[in-house]
């Protein structure tokens, strides 16, 4: 589905994408952020950096910018000489991303932490709403991916498994890393919740509705034809 889209937009049009880009990554700190007030789970991209945190203390950026460096390196080991060095840039972005997160977790501090599961439900369900809407417009605007994905997209060349088979292995040992890594030493589930089963199922399928009724329109915005 990205090649398709991203061969539509101008390369050129950096004017439009890049802060469209930049708007999609921190919509998406803030789904984030509002999945870790809810105490239910976070996505699974982001239980890795709060399982960090649950263990460590270290704040949640500063977790998440580690968890990036990784994963570049990850690439590194991955591709060898085919590594390309603009994908260096993905800690560039990495750092962003946990400046973001970091600012997101200061806003939704101001929210009174609850007890109520009904509120938390509606937190956790709009988490997903905010890290699908992130990722529609943060992925077609095609600057520089995340270093998630770019791992994922590293281990499919590498392995010449399609990259949705990759992601969806890749998801479920962010998640059982942090659900063994919480059991072992935190005794509870920590960063793995049912939210985070539901932010497996939710994104992508909201993220399905939002292309379908708006992707028009979002692409001829990115091709400056709006």
């Amino acid at each position: 589905m990205r090649k398709r889209v991203t061969e539509k937009i101008r390369k050129e049009n950096y004017a439009v994408r890049f802060p469209v880009y930049i708007i999609g990554l921190f919509i998406m700190t803030l789904g984030v952020s509002m999945s870790v007030k809810s105490n239910l789970g976070v996505s699974p991209v982001s239980s890795i950096p709060y399982t960090i945190t649950c263990i460590t203390g270290l704040e949640m950026g500063k977790a998440t910018i580690l968890f990036h460096i990784v994963l570049v390196l990850l690439q590194v080991l991955i591709l060898r000489s085919a590594f390309q060095m603009k994908n260096l840039l993905q800690v560039v972005v990495g750092i962003l991303f946990g400046y973001f997160t970091t600012f997101s977790n200061y806003l939704f501090s101001f929210l009174p932490s609850t007890d109520n599961l009904v509120i938390r439900m509606l937190l956790m369900l709009f988490s997903t709403v905010l890290i699908a809407i992130g990722i529609f417009f943060y992925l077609p605007a095609d600057i520089v991916p995340l270093a998630g994905e770019g791992a994922m997209k590293a281990i499919s060349d590498k392995t010449n498994i399609v990259f949705s088979k990759v992601k969806m292995g890749f998801d479920i040992s962010m998640v059982v890393i942090s659900l063994i890594s919480c059991l072992l030493i935190l005794r509870k589930l920590g960063s793995v919740g049912v939210g985070t089963i539901v932010a497996a199922v939710l994104v992508g399928a909201v993220l399905g509705v939002l292309t379908k009724l708006f992707e028009e329109k979002r692409d001829r915005f990115l091709q400056g034809n709006a």
